[in-house]
């Protein structure tokens, strides 16, 4: 077994890293003054279009597009094309600055999945119109798929209504959560809606490209997460779609194809995910280390300590073995697809939030309430790995479905495991 990197990854890893510390997390206070100052604004402050520009030279653009769609929809002009295990150090590495990093690298969530989307399931004319510019950074996008009225995790559940009317689709319905929706610079929302509520639970639903100027299309209010607006990444809406008309050449992919495209989405977004939150552990891991050396209680550092030794080795342990699964699972996307590589995907959807959010709570507790304040990234951390044990499905269903799968994997195999030589 060979557990390196291929050279070009280390490079592109060595490259993402040197641009995140040196670069991303230093400006991340530029980002703070420049939210202060404009606090009414959705928009991208001027901090990240610099940044932009600086990786966008550097080549350090739209990393996250797998080879084979990259090549075939002008990533290879505008960024490296990678496979999902080459793409994901380079995550990890951006989680050392979740706030900044990803954005600045045109590899920031919800766009990341929609031009996954846009590239395998968008016709010529649709990727022509939201494809290119979002992977040029010209405009952003939403996903609009969860709802406040019905239990999302099960999306069968999707109440918003999509019907045809001559050559139109009808949009009516409310969703929430729809990240990145508050900035403006949103001009395209994916929806996901019942087209056909007779059909077979798993082909009711549809996915539709809206513009975000459409008639009927209202975003209501922004949501908060633990109290952070997320503003600096476009926040978290709320929006009603009322008789929102557009033609059905912006149905996406074919009609009650919506939940396997969602389930197409999904993938590839875990992996990001995680690795990302495996970067967040990283740093704050790093800073309690920082910490423990330079703080003093009951006549010795906090590194003297014997719990604050134990929290430290846990963390390695746990950091080394889940990424260690993200890259097996990461590679098996790579090797036999998504569908095969379903137990994997769902195991570190499970575990690499909870260990984070674990992690991450340590180190605010080492910081003691400095770890709450603003002055340490540590309370955002946190936020953001809690938030992750539900986005995308909580963990609940991913146990569910996970158990359910070895528990047949056990009945299948019953007759066999019974047997004795």
């Amino acid at each position: 077994m060979d557990f390196a990197h291929d050279p070009r990854t280390v490079a592109l890893r060595d490259e993402v890293r040197a641009f995140v510390r040196d670069r991303a997390i230093p400006a991340e206070p530029v980002l703070d003054a420049q939210l202060a100052a404009t606090p009414d604004e959705w928009s991208f402050r001027p901090v990240v279009d610099e940044l932009r520009a600086e990786a966008r030279a550097a080549g350090l653009w739209n990393l996250f597009l797998p080879r084979e769609r990259g090549a075939e929809h002008g990533a290879g002009r505008l960024g490296a094309g990678l496979t999902n295990l080459q793409y994901a150090p380079l995550a990890e590495e951006t989680g050392w600055s979740p706030r900044l990093a990803p954005v600045a690298l045109n590899c920031a969530a919800p766009d990341t999945g929609n031009m996954e989307l846009l590239a395998e399931f968008g016709t010529s004319a649709q990727r022509a119109e939201w494809l290119e510019p979002l992977l040029d950074a010209r405009i952003r996008s939403a996903f609009c798929m969860t709802e406040p009225d019905v239990a999302s995790s099960d999306a069968t559940n999707i109440a918003t209504r999509i019907r045809r009317d001559g050559d139109d689709l009808v949009i009516t319905g409310r969703k929430w959560w729809s990240t990145g929706a508050m900035n403006p610079d949103a001009r395209l929302l994916i929806v996901m809606g019942k087209t056909d509520p007779d059909a077979d639970r798993h082909r009711q639903q549809s996915m539709v490209l809206v513009p975000r100027d459409t008639p009927g299309v209202r975003i209501v209010r922004p949501l908060t997460v633990f109290g952070y607006d997320d503003r600096d990444h476009g926040g978290h809406a709320e929006v009603v779609f009322d008789e929102v008309r557009v033609p059905r050449a912006n149905l996406l992919g074919g009609e009650g194809e919506g939940f396997a495209i969602a389930q197409a989405r999904l993938g590839p977004g875990r992996i990001h995910h995680c690795m990302r939150a495996i970067g967040m552990a990283e740093r704050a891991l790093a800073l309690a280390g920082r910490r423990a050396h330079d703080r003093t209680a009951f006549g010795r550092t906090l590194a003297e300590q014997g719990v604050i030794r134990e929290w430290v080795a846990e963390a390695r342990v746990e950091l080394e073995a889940l990424r260690l699964l993200v890259l097996k699972t990461a590679w098996l996307m790579d090797t036999v697809g998504n569908r095969r590589a379903m137990t994997e995907i769902q195991a570190i959807k499970i575990a690499v939030p909870r260990a984070v959010q674990r992690i991450v709570d340590r180190a605010i507790q080492v910081f003691g309430a400095a770890g709450l304040s603003a002055d340490q990234p540590l309370a955002e951390l946190y936020a953001g790995a809690r938030a992750l044990r539900l986005a995308d499905g909580p963990d609940e269903v991913h146990l569910a479905s996970l158990g359910r799968a070895e528990l047949q994997r056990a009945a299948d195999d019953r007759p066999e495991a019974s047997a004795r030589p």
